[in-house]
């Protein structure tokens, strides 16, 4: 394929690493998309395939932008500059920015969304929304043979030794445990909860922290959509997602302006028509009046 030769004739062994962004910058995978095959970029033109392919293999915050790609690539900043148009055109780009909501600050980070699932302007105004799933901040990890919930329940005896269970209620509670983690609770927290004021004697510890675990469960935390905005492929400007089909805004596609309304009329007219007409007004009833 396009992208396979453009690695190997292009890209030696010895060839250096591809340059990183500034952190928070570079390429960012778009959430969902399909498993990488051969026939991923094979709608696009060689050229576009080419980089495309390229691009999708980098790591998330690699330099993508049009200098750093024609250091990289055989090809010239101007013709690059047209293939990532074309990329965006296509569905596999999008450019703007995105505010970080637990950031703290006011800061917008200029964002340059990837997919090599093509995307159509529904799907990218979804995203925009914060309505598509983000796709998991760290990479798979083999699981351990005993879960984060369960370690602590079978060490919850230590601390208070009437609720000592066994190793099948900690199996059978653990995923109450889950839940808790799920919703922001920490180790402490649920220790917390589970030992604090604790009835004497207790009778039946699985049933006690059965109890407490569902009854005390912490509300979710609120889930707040991130803020993004796209941006024209052309011009920049920032607009709505339904204003850019394509990435591109109506006024770089050749769409003519609405006309602009009238100015409203300053407010020292407006008296002197209205004296005008009220002057005029008077005339015509003394005209009318007979003598």
């Amino acid at each position: 394929m396009a992208d396979a030769k453009l690695s190997a004739t292009f890209l030696p062994a010895h060839a250096s690493p591809h340059p990183m962004a500034n952190p928070g910058y570079g390429k960012r995978s778009a959430p969902d998309q399909l498993r990488r095959t051969n026939r991923d970029f094979a709608h696009l033109p060689p050229r576009e395939a080419a980089i495309a392919g390229y691009i999708d293999r980098l790591p998330d915050g690699a330099d993508i932008s049009v200098k750093t790609l024609a250091k990289t690539l055989p090809y010239g900043q101007c013709a690059l500059r047209t293939a990532l148009n074309n990329l965006q055109r296509a569905g596999h780009l999008r450019r703007g920015r995105e505010h970080l909501a637990d950031s703290g600050t006011q800061r917008w980070i200029t964002r340059t969304w990837f997919t090599r699932t093509a995307r159509d302007d529904v799907w990218w105004a979804a995203f925009t929304r914060g309505d598509v799933p983000e796709p998991d901040s760290e990479p798979e990890r083999r699981r351990p043979t005993r879960s984060r919930a369960h370690i602590l329940l079978a060490a919850l005896g230590r601390t208070a030794p009437a609720l000592s269970l066994s190793e099948a209620d900690c199996a059978a509670l653990a995923p109450l445990v889950t839940e808790w983690f799920a919703r922001g609770a920490t180790d402490d927290a649920v220790l917390h909860a589970l030992t604090n004021g604790l009835p004497t004697p207790v009778h039946h510890a699985a049933a006690l922290v059965r109890n407490r675990l569902t009854t005390k469960l912490p509300p979710p935390p609120e889930v707040r959509p991130p803020l993004r905005v796209l941006e024209c492929a052309k011009c920049g400007v920032p607009g709505r997602p339904e204003a850019l089909p394509g990435g591109v805004c109506g006024a770089c596609r050749g769409e003519r302006a609405p006309d602009r309304l009238p100015a409203p009329l300053q407010a020292s007219t407006i008296h002197a028509h209205a004296a005008e007409i009220r002057a005029a007004m008077s005339q015509r009833r003394r005209e009318r009046t007979p003598a």
